[in-house]
């Protein structure tokens, strides 16, 4: 019978052997804690505490899951997102730390709005993390979901009602859900990968998340042209819009986006020091 101690080693020592694994002891902390439903320090103030059989055949599964590369969040099937839990799974990106930066840069702009009557889209929204969490800090807001996918957009949906938060969910290619409509807050956070980088990322992303949600075509910034061109008339008169980029397109994005009705344009950067957000407004 192991303790979790014993239990602690064991499965560090073996994500360990697998080189491309990072973070090992850490990872094997979060096996334990979520097959025991406990936190971190628990771990080490019951180190001696002996695993039931089926806990250990549990820590074991997911050992094997993710000794074959699949995602830790995809086999725990949740992760906490900015006082949200969402559900993931392999339709959906795994929501990253750049992009919980993406909602507290919001946050600090939504607090000092009046938000009575006022929209917030979020399109390619995935899990809908990005809305779900906004709408969560400003109940006020009224939130839409909106993706391509309809696996995605079927997990948005849970993960709002999981959230207790009331959004509107619809399905479509980018802003064809949205005819005839305006919105007041625009946020996307589109697939920006190239193709090229696309060969180059980390198997366990590569190999495991969602492509439509990855690649966004040869150049990675063809959703950005898109929106351009599209979105000035689905915008209310000096509406605020929030993108995700990725950590070298700052300077290609910002030049389509360089012309009226587009104003106030700029870039933020992630904790890495990147251009990863792009801001701006319209006339």
């Amino acid at each position: 019978m192991k303790v979790i101690a014993e239990a602690l080693q064991i499965l560090t020592h073996a994500l360990e052997k697998a080189a491309s694994i990072p973070y090992a002891r850490r990872q094997a902390e979060e096996i334990l804690c979520d097959v025991l439903s406990c936190d971190r320090l628990s771990l080490y103030i019951n180190s001696r505490h002996p695993l039931k059989s089926e806990e250990w055949a549990n820590c074991q599964a997911y050992l094997a899951r993710r000794l074959k590369g699949e995602p830790l969040a995809y086999i725990k099937g949740t992760i906490e997102f900015y006082n949200c839990l969402i559900h993931v799974n392999p339709s959906v990106l795994i929501p990253r730390q750049e992009t919980e930066i993406l909602v507290d840069k919001i946050v600090h702009i939504l607090s000092k709005e009046d938000l009575r009557g006022k929209t917030l889209w979020d399109v390619c929204c995935g899990s809908g993390c990005i809305g779900i969490a906004l709408k969560k800090r400003f109940p006020l807001l009224q939130v839409v979901l909106a993706d391509q996918s309809k696996e995605a957009l079927e997990l948005a949906s849970y993960n709002a009602n999981e959230n207790k938060e009331d959004v509107v969910c619809l399905q479509g290619d980018l802003l064809t859900p949205f005819q005839g409509q305006k919105t007041h807050f625009f946020v996307c956070n589109p697939p920006y990968i190239s193709e090229q980088e696309f060969e180059q990322l980390d198997p366990d992303v590569r190999e495991f998340e969602p492509k439509l949600a990855l690649l966004g075509g040869v150049s990675g910034i063809e959703f950005y042209e898109r929106l351009a061109k599209e979105l000035p008339v689905y915008l209310h008169p000096h509406s605020k819009v929030w993108f995700e980029i990725g950590y070298n397109q700052g300077e290609a994005v910002q030049a389509l986006f360089k012309s009226p009705p587009w104003k106030n344009q700029h870039l933020e950067n992630d904790w890495a020091g990147h251009n990863r957000f792009f801001f701006l407004e319209n006339e």
